[in-house]
């Protein structure tokens, strides 16, 4: 056993060696090529990832809302037929399914109706607070804006509205129309990019007021040019060009990453921050090194718990029979020396009911051992599974068992025995595997005060031999 465990020992040694050894060789090398990638491979791939989404997600409803301000049916539709709302009803469900928006709506100046794919839903008021984007958007010297709003009438929810002007052909205003998305969408956009990418994306006005960004609350303005460490980059950032720029804040260098997106009109940031890109390269290590510790420990665990399930095994092997999976009859005459020892001084009833196979010889010279074995498979389970959990059930030897009741006195022993006896013969399992009923003898006795254990068991045989001599199928108590 000592040999065994200075095994044990070594192998946990040249384990720990080389999972150490691995994990530095893998951090070094990380980290020499880590900071290169990332400025010549990693991040520019990100962004263009990054702007191919936002070119999916937001462009095309822009897209889309621009195609409306500009169809000549929704023109004509204001201009000649307003009094039919089913027919602009139509139009923007169409829009809504087949872009697949949230909403789609239209507002009309001449009568000041709002309508989504829904039909009519209200006229606007500029006392209504909900309708205040609507007069804001009117005024502005630009066709289109994007809009977060929170529209009762929609969701409750906030929605990003990309809202355009409709002109008829001599430039009359003749209402807005567009189409809204869900922000929670966007800002799980976002936040994938954080995640997958370590990057922080932010959507902003030409004046610097941030329109959109992961931890940006709807209803509050804020201008990134108000942070200190965009202050001195202004030009940079809300330039028409892209940029790429590198800045250090608090000890910490940052990679600053702008596209002016002209069909929306706004500016796209992507900031990386190198220490986060380093840190993930230094928590893989630790994480590789732990992971690395922890495998050494659970093999060193495994192979001391193999060599103690090895005696464990060997004890099952000893006290419990390998064909019923029952205990067997050393394990029987164990548990029956500890109940007559905890029974002594009371006066808690010990019984034992002895069983026998009738024939069972005939069964294995019929039909084989094979199918005798199926057979005492079957009665250990009906045993085992018709007994109280305080009580005992073994295999005694051969075609025998053996159970253990306490606390029940003879009488009601023996009613168990019966109905044992009759469940065993009426069993229809064994009676397909033979094609008859099989009948069992049983002896059932009572532990008296001055018995030993082999004239208790020897009594309960003796009932048992009693129940064959008297033509079998019965129970006979002693």
């Amino acid at each position: 056993m000592k040999s065994k465990y200075r095994l044990v020992i070594l192998i946990s040694f040249f384990l720990i060696l080389l999972s150490v050894g691995s994990s530095l060789s893998y951090y070094i090398v990380s980290m020499n090529s880590m900071e290169r990638q990332l400025k010549n491979q990693s991040l520019p791939l990100s962004i263009d990832n990054i702007y191919t989404d936002i070119q999916k997600h937001i462009i095309e409803p822009y897209l889309v809302a621009s195609m409306m301000s500009n169809d000549t049916f929704m023109k004509d539709w204001l201009i000649h037929e307003e009094e039919n709302t089913l027919k602009i009803q139509k139009y923007l469900d169409s829009i809504k399914n087949r872009y697949e928006m949230l909403v789609s709506f239209l507002v009309s100046e001449k009568s000041q109706n709002y309508y989504t794919q829904n039909g009519f839903i209200e006229k606007i008021d500029k006392n209504n607070k909900t309708n205040r984007w609507y007069f804001k958007f009117k005024d502005l010297e630009k066709k289109s804006e994007i809009n977060l709003d929170l529209n009762d009438n929609i969701a409750n929810s906030v929605i990003m509205f990309i809202n355009f002007k409709i002109f008829d052909d001599n430039f009359n205003y003749l209402g807005a129309t567009g189409v809204g998305i869900k922000i929670s969408y966007i800002n799980e956009m976002l936040q994938k990019f954080r995640e997958n990418y370590q990057l922080k994306v932010i959507f902003l006005h030409k004046d610097g007021n941030i329109i959109l960004s992961e931890d940006h609350q709807y209803g509050t303005v804020e201008n990134i040019l108000d942070n200190k460490k965009y202050h001195n980059l202004k030009e940079l950032i809300l330039s028409n060009r892209s940029n790429q720029i590198e800045y250090i804040q608090d000890g910490s260098k940052y990679i600053l990453n702008t596209k002016y997106i002209k069909e929306l009109d706004i500016h796209l940031l992507v900031e990386a921050k190198l220490d986060d890109f380093i840190q993930d390269t230094k928590q893989n290590f630790y994480i590789n090194l732990i992971i690395s510790l922890l495998l050494t420990l659970i093999i060193t665990i495994i192979i001391i718990r193999m060599i103690r399930d090895d005696n464990k095994k060997l004890k099952r092997l000893a006290m419990y029979d390998l064909l019923t999976d029952i205990p067997n009859r050393r394990s029987f005459e164990d548990r029956l020396h500890r109940n007559i020892e905890s029974s002594k001084g009371d006066d808690k009833a010990l019984t034992l009911i002895f069983i026998d196979i009738d024939n069972f010889k005939s069964i294995n010279d019929s039909f084989g051992h094979k199918m005798g074995d199926m057979v005492l498979q079957h009665v250990a389970y009906i045993l085992k599974t018709n007994i109280l959990d305080d009580d005992f059930c073994a295999r005694f030897g051969g075609e025998e068992f053996v159970l253990l009741l306490q606390n029940k006195d003879i009488d009601r022993s023996y009613k168990i025995a019966e109905e044992l006896r009759t469940t065993l013969k009426h069993n229809a399992k064994i009676r397909d595997l033979l094609g008859y009923n099989i009948t069992v003898s049983i002896g059932v006795t009572i532990y008296k005060q001055d018995d030993t254990i082999d004239e208790f068991i020897v009594r309960a045989d003796r009932a048992m031999y009693k129940a064959k001599n008297r033509g079998k199928d019965r129970v006979i108590k002693l």
